[in-house]
């Protein structure tokens, strides 16, 4: 998922240009790598409050069983301590997340941001210090590369966004049959904007065509006007490739207005607080991308919800959970590989997994650090998410 437009873009740089330059140890590696105590510590740069909490909140909930799991034979008899930061939504705070983590907890690696924009905001930092960053969400294509060279201390767990967008486009022409669209964007997020324009082009190529384009800026409440207009282009199917925030009340606005044939988004739609926003009857005819479903009736996923449910009171595992797990599992299996805590050799073994089985598919990276596998198409139904189909690359 995602990229936040970065608030405070010339503060957050001199921000990181002063970390990276306070860094002692940036040309060896500012972090630990020290097994000593019988402990790997590993830290969490989380969104656990903020604009965009859900997300955090849930990747956490998933680390934590991930870990509960692993600790119980640690890893070469090692236990993995987590050591969590609240950046708050925020990427001036995911930027002191990375430094505190790496300069003063001496973790091994990373795991965050949930966002892209956050897990961009930590990339130099991590590159410099030598240490591995791994996003479960952080969806946008340049995370892992940046002007056509590869961040190789950077990783995730998720597939990106083109790849959601084409999925998307892909659906909605041959599952649905539709031939016109409507596309309503955050103009404030490259998250927003990255997923149009591959939906865009895959849609043109099934013989489909956008006759509408709306926008919106993130923080925006009242959609009527946009929305309005949409509805008199009469298309058959819109596209809404956002955040649940402002997507829940585009969604109910959508229906308030007149507007009945189905919506679709990506992973950004995925929170319990979408619901809520919404209603359930206005989430009737809507579907979104996403990474896993609860739903999957492959004896690995239904072994997680089950144990995810006993630890957390019968609550269903969203993808962010199940991203959250998987990463803590990525990130164990290459330790445990590399035979290490040393952040150099976590890198490596990262580099070279191939075949690692998870709850969201078989990890195999690409020359980018990219994971290909499959995603799902899921339906809200009365409120819950359906499985409706899975989509290969």
């Amino acid at each position: 998922m995602r990229k936040r437009k970065l608030a405070g873009i010339f503060m957050s740089l001199m921000v990181a240009a002063g970390v990276i330059a306070g860094c002692s140890e940036s040309s060896s590696g500012g972090g630990g790598g020290s097994d000593k105590g019988g402990e790997i510590k590993i830290g969490a740069n989380l969104e656990l409050s903020g604009g965009v909490a859900s997300y955090g909140q849930s990747i956490k909930e998933g680390i934590d069983l991930a870990l509960d799991e692993i600790n119980k034979d640690g890893i070469d008899g090692k236990k993995v301590k987590l050591v969590t930061f609240d950046n708050k939504s925020e990427a001036p705070e995911a930027i002191n997340g990375a430094t505190k983590l790496i300069s003063q907890d001496k973790v091994s690696a990373i795991i965050g941001s949930a966002t892209s924009g956050n897990t961009k905001a930590q990339v130099e930092i991590a590159q410099s210090n030598n240490i591995p960053l791994l996003t479960p969400t952080g969806t946008a294509a340049d995370v892992t590369v940046k002007g056509g060279k590869l961040n190789d201390y950077v990783f995730r767990t998720c597939f990106i966004d083109p790849f959601q967008g084409t999925v998307a486009a892909q659906f909605a022409a041959k599952d649905l049959k539709v031939k016109t669209a409507a596309i309503f964007i955050d103009s404030s997020s490259d998250y927003s904007k990255g997923l149009a324009d591959s939906f865009k082009e895959k849609f043109a190529k099934e013989g489909g065509k956008i006759i509408s384009e709306e926008a919106y800026v993130a923080k925006d409440t009242d959609f009527h006007s946009q929305l309005t207009n949409i509805k008199g282009k009469n298309p058959d199917f819109v596209f809404i490739p956002g955040y649940y925030e402002e997507v829940g009340l585009i969604v109910k606005q959508a229906r308030e207005v007149g507007i009945t044939v189905p919506l679709m988004g990506a992973d950004g739609w995925d929170s319990p607080t979408l619901v809520d926003l919404a209603g359930k009857d206005a989430l009737n005819n809507t579907f979104i991308t996403n990474h896993y479903s609860s739903g999957d009736d492959d004896a690995k996923v239904q072994e997680f919800v089950k144990a995810f449910k006993a630890k957390y009171k019968d609550k269903s595992p969203d993808a962010f959970n199940a991203l959250g797990y998987d990463s803590a599992y990525f990130l164990a299996d290459a330790i445990k590989r590399a035979g290490s805590s040393d952040p150099k050799k976590i890198q490596k073994a990262l580099a070279e997994t191939d075949g690692l089985e998870l709850i969201t598919g078989v990890m195999k990276l690409d020359k980018n650090h990219n994971p290909i596998k499959a995603a799902v198409i899921l339906e809200y139904k009365n409120g819950e998410q359906q499985f409706k189909t899975k989509v290969n690359p």
